[in-house]
């Protein structure tokens, strides 16, 4: 690879870019950034200034040689670059405000990334992915794709299937999040343990062992589902509710914290339910806190990473993209848990899919730590879910309306039947203006 490293960041105004920023200058010594570009929409023209002023206050605080450039020409900042990534959201906030809203308006989950929202946003964000691929085809064909959109398993997916372009990698924040929590329980450094991941993104579970071999998986499970136990908040966008630890200990694998969604939906469904009434969703929330955020952002003064970013609730993922482009880069073969293509690591799902899975990080690309099967308790749910998203990431490129129904009867937090049929409706017309492939068949 050349001396010197062109990234582009699409999404650029997103705010998370500074822990992005931040991660970039730690690593300069190995990682020489020479140029970052900033990409958004005209829609996030005015964040994208904000954000990028206050990036290159950062980089000129840090006193390393990196320019930063702001567009809004995705085309203009991906040619012949060496690492993109992609932090982008189709339909800004409000969008994430709809998934949440109607399906919750008809007595089910509303999360942006599970249940009917989960879906809808990969309807929007699936197209879009499959744009820039297509773009970088064009023009940096050798370029790594880095993607923490979400839902990230999905759309690492549908570059897999459907972009066929084989260098990306899907990343999630939720894994460093687990691996926090376990060493605080046990008191141990993180580099003195090893975790093995395995699953899809939101739905993995994990073991975990010591440098001499020991498993600490029951120890872990113990200090954190026990009666009695009183473990730190791991995710900062889901209720910290507690997994009934007799089923825990049976799955002898730690799940991850969207698993309550799956195994404690009614629960998971009254708090939601309750939140929706007295504060709005978790969305309406983000928004808020967003705005606050930004207004830190235009501070003249403000040349570093504000702690309150961490509530922000994606802590880390910039980071761990970072480690990621360092390790591909420097080929250091970094552990790290990321989506990738299966390739027969995982012996229960699809050998092309998408799995999120430990990993070696090399030059090239990762390399997925083989895990076998799972158990019927885990198997069953893994197939299930693996194969909505199948589903929900054809209608996404196809537009059909049958398949995207039967991508709804398939998921264990839409109700089938009728009401199915209903919030797939009310919810395809309020994101009209961003699923033109479900409507321009209906109308030829």
């Amino acid at each position: 690879m050349k001396d010197g490293v062109k990234i582009v960041t699409i999404g650029g105004g997103s705010s998370y870019t500074p822990e992005l920023i931040e991660g970039f200058i730690k690593r300069y010594s190995e990682l020489p950034v020479k140029e970052l570009w900033l990409v958004d929409i005209e829609a996030g023209r005015e964040k994208l200034e904000i954000v990028g002023s206050m990036a290159k206050r950062m980089v000129k605080a840090a006193g390393i040689d990196c320019e930063i450039h702001l567009t809004l020409d995705r085309r203009e900042a991906l040619r012949d670059a060496d690492f993109v990534t992609t932090q982008f959201r189709v339909g800004l906030l409000d969008a994430r405000i709809k998934d949440e809203r109607i399906p919750l308006s008809h007595g089910m989950i509303g999360q942006e990334t599970n249940g009917a929202g989960g879906m809808f946003k990969a309807f929007r964000t699936i197209p879009v992915i499959l744009d820039i691929v297509s773009d970088m085809r064009e023009l940096c064909p050798n370029a790594w794709l880095i993607n923490f959109t979400n839902p990230a398993g999905m759309v690492t997916e549908a570059v897999l299937r459907y972009g066929n372009w084989e260098k990306v990698i899907g990343l999630c924040n939720v894994p460093i999040g687990a691996v926090k929590s376990a060493s605080a329980v046990l008191g141990k450094p993180e580099e003195d343990l090893f975790f093995k991941f395995a699953g899809i993104n939101h739905l993995h579970w994990h073991r975990i062992f010591d440098k001499d071999g020991t498993e600490l998986t029951e120890k872990v499970i113990d200090g954190l589902y026990a009666p009695g136990a009183n473990p730190e908040k791991v995710v900062e966008n889901i209720k910290d509710m507690r997994f009934l630890y007799e089923q825990v200990k049976h799955l002898k694998m730690l799940p991850c914290p969207y698993h309550r969604y799956y195994y404690m939906t009614d629960n998971m469904l009254k708090d939601e339910m309750k939140a929706f009434q007295e504060e709005g969703t978790r969305g309406e929330v983000v928004k808020r806190l967003e705005e606050s955020l930004f207004e830190l952002y235009k501070d003249p003064n403000l040349d570093y990473k504000p702690e309150e970013l961490s509530k922000r609730g994606g802590a880390h993922y910039s980071d761990a993209a970072c480690e990621i482009i360092n390790s591909i880069y420097n080929d250091k073969g970094t552990k790290m848990v990321v989506s990738t293509r299966n390739n027969g690591a995982i012996d229960d799902v699809p050998y092309e899919s998408a799995v999120e899975i430990t990993s070696i990080i090399g030059a090239h690309g990762a390399e997925p730590i083989n895990f076998g099967k799972f158990a019927p308790a885990e198997r069953g749910l893994l197939q299930v879910m693996k194969a909505m998203e199948e589903l929900t990431i054809e209608a996404a490129v196809t537009g059909d309306y049958a398949t995207a129904l039967q991508a709804f009867t398939l998921n264990p937090l839409v109700p089938s039947g009728d009401i199915a049929k209903e919030v797939l409706d009310e919810l395809l017309e309020a994101h009209k203006e961003h699923l033109p492939q479900f409507f321009v068949k209906q109308q030829a």
